[in-house]
């Protein structure tokens, strides 16, 4: 077995590589942005590796990944499922892995407090492949940290210099991080950018799509062919700022993307469809309730009427959104809205409802990113 050090050269979707005593640390916002991070929830959000892979080619027909992951627990709530890696070969799913054990870092919800153990290394083997000469990629998980510790084949590997696609620059929330997905390919923008034949960087962050400068800085100074922004939920359901505030924080966004991208193709997305949040404003919470049940439901607890003075719904977004792009794209011509019901609207909801009341299940997730890239990507 040949072992090949981890570098940028065979990573793809991770703006930041960290080396650590334990292994390599894909990130996905570089070390200034994560320098002015103010809380827990995006720091976790950033680590964890939506959209991340190896890619190389290689003739092998073994390939072993030693891995540490970081698994999280929420007391009172059951068990996460582990996070899945998945190896394509040229593209098409050869392989499927997870690891049970790692580093764990347990939450208490009510008190806020966390506790960290540490774990091993574990290894995941995928063998069988073909041994012909291969793209083959591993996509990491997209909810769970790995620091990424050996990479072992039975042949030569080599990095891929170009893969001839353009790329796409995603910023988003948790459900274009991937929540509830079942699989890194399986959350909407991999779809999407499967079916669109794009290289996918998904700044997808749970929690955390909250107009943040250094995240527009980031997005601002990252090579893209099309960049897109799916904004609002986080917002609402953070009761982050009022309307007056809003407007101007979306401006901003936007000016600093254009600073390092002035024509470059920019598509705003408005929020999904989302009951709790759609009359009522934030801050949302996990329902007690359910808790108590051993089960995740979210729920909304402002008052609808507080939306005269201000207050944030996912209606309203949709509205200021629209109202900002129309006005803006008369000055640029490549920037472009889309409403967030076409990808996922009410009759949606009646029919594949979101399971936890904010998050779309895994069928939910191949029906947006289907969506999305007949809507973004076609020629028209």
């Amino acid at each position: 077995m040949l072992t090949t050090p981890i570098t940028a050269a065979l990573v793809r979707g991770a703006l930041d590589l960290e080396h650590t005593e334990r292994g390599v640390l894909p990130h996905r916002l570089p070390a200034p942005a994560r320098q002015q991070i103010p809380d827990g929830q995006l720091t976790m959000a950033e680590s964890q590796p939506s959209g991340v892979r190896l890619v190389f080619r290689s003739t092998a027909s073994l390939v072993e990944l030693d891995v540490l992951a970081t698994k999280r627990v929420f007391a009172g709530t059951p068990p996460r499922p582990d996070g899945v890696y998945e190896l394509l070969v040229d593209g098409r799913l050869a392989g499927q892995g997870s690891v049970t054990e790692g580093d764990t870092i347990t939450v208490d919800l009510a008190t806020g407090t966390a506790r960290h153990q540490s774990g091993p290394v574990r290894t995941l083997r995928f063998d069988g492949l073909p041994g012909h000469e291969k793209n083959v990629e591993i996509w990491l998980p997209h909810n769970e940290t790995t620091r990424l510790v050996a990479l072992r084949t039975d042949a030569s590997v080599h990095s891929v210099q170009s893969s001839g696609r353009k790329t796409w620059l995603h910023h988003g929330s948790s459900i274009s991080q991937g929540s509830n997905a079942a699989t890194p390919t399986g959350i909407w923008p991999a779809r999407a950018a499967a079916i669109a034949g794009r290289e996918l960087v998904n700044l997808g962050f749970g929690g955390s799509a909250l107009l943040d400068p250094f995240t527009a800085r980031a997005m601002r100074d990252t090579a893209a062919d099309f960049i897109s922004l799916k904004i609002g939920i986080n917002v609402v359901n953070a009761d982050l700022m009022r309307l007056r505030a809003f407007g101007p924080a979306v401006h901003g966004f936007l000016d600093t993307i254009r600073e390092g991208h002035p024509t470059t193709p920019l598509l705003v997305v408005s929020p999904l469809y989302c009951p709790i949040h759609e009359h009522t404003p934030g801050p949302g919470e996990f329902d007690p309730d359910a808790l108590r049940e051993g089960k995740v439901r979210f729920r909304a607890t402002g008052d609808p009427a507080e939306t005269a003075a201000g207050k944030l719904t996912l209606t309203v977004i949709r509205d200021e959104l629209a109202r900002i792009v129309k006005e803006r794209s008369a000055s640029d011509p490549n920037l472009r809205h889309l409403d967030g019901l076409e990808l996922y609207g009410e009759s949606d909801h009646a029919e594949l409802p979101l399971p936890d009341h904010l998050h779309p299940d895994a069928a939910t997730h191949r029906l947006i990113g289907e969506r999305f890239a007949r809507l973004a990507f076609d020629a028209s």
